[in-house]
């Protein structure tokens, strides 16, 4: 029974679950995103959130303790650098939550549930949107002043249907919604190459889409321009496909 069982062993031994953390911290410290199975990304982000604690205070016990979770091993000599010197200070401002999940389609064969974990503070394309909307700042309460209410419009993180765009279908806007591409803002400040590469990277075939109309197609769309947008949809000239391959299995 799991009474009082707080942790998942994955279905491994003390020593072997160890050394599967941390491997899995090593790669992602390496690599800044790794891809793995969702009960595993959840005892990662437990595991490997503490080490990223100890890059913020440079000192020789931190070192030393970062070492010995990063397993000991001759990879781990770089990374431990690499940990304090560059990841460190840019962590540097962050309270906690230094990790993200996002959660992927499952596992064909096994149908495991499946997921990206990544360092927040290296996903370019999501700090890119993010930076666009007003800083909120909290204000006490102390002292009995007036409630005052802002006057800026609330940032929605709701994602748009983005089959609306020439090319996209069900498949590949779910690909673009994992990696932080949901809606049509998003994609209109992306370029063509990020969007190609992740297609690259996302699980399917997605190497025959060409996403070069995509930024200025969801451009419109984020300004309401609908009539233009079918316009300019109705004039491309075999540009891209005009159904996701991957629809039919829908």
């Amino acid at each position: 029974m799991r009474h009082g069982k707080k942790f998942r062993s994955l279905s491994r031994t003390k020593s072997h679950r160890k050394a599967l953390l941390g491997n899995l911290a090593a790669e992602l410290i390496k690599h800044k995103r790794i891809k793995t199975t969702l009960a595993k990304g959840k005892e990662l982000r437990k595991y490997v959130e503490p080490i990223l604690t100890r890059a913020k205070h440079d000192t020789t016990h931190s070192r030393r303790m970062a070492y010995k979770y990063l397993l000991n091993n001759e990879q781990a000599k770089g990374l431990v650098k690499e940990l304090f010197a560059e990841i460190g200070p840019k962590i540097a401002d962050r309270p906690g939550g230094y990790t993200r999940i996002i959660k992927l389609p499952p596992r064909v064969g096994d149908n495991a549930d499946m997921c990206y974990i990544e360092l927040v503070d290296y996903n370019e394309l999501l700090l890119a949107d993010a930076g666009t909307a007003k800083k909120k700042t909290r204000r006490s309460r102390r002292g009995g002043g007036s409630k005052t209410t802002s006057s800026a419009p609330k940032a929605t993180t709701e994602a748009d249907d983005l089959k609306k765009i020439e090319g996209v279908g069900p498949k590949t806007a779910e690909a673009l919604t994992a990696a932080g591409l949901g809606t049509f803002a998003a994609i209109a400040a992306a370029s063509a190459d990020d969007i190609r590469k992740v297609l690259d990277q996302a699980e399917g075939n997605f190497g025959a889409f060409d996403p070069a109309t995509w930024p200025e197609q969801a451009k419109l769309a984020s300004e309401g321009k609908w009539d233009e947008l079918k316009k300019w949809q109705d004039e491309l000239d075999g540009g891209m496909p005009a159904k996701d391959s991957n629809s039919e299995e829908e």
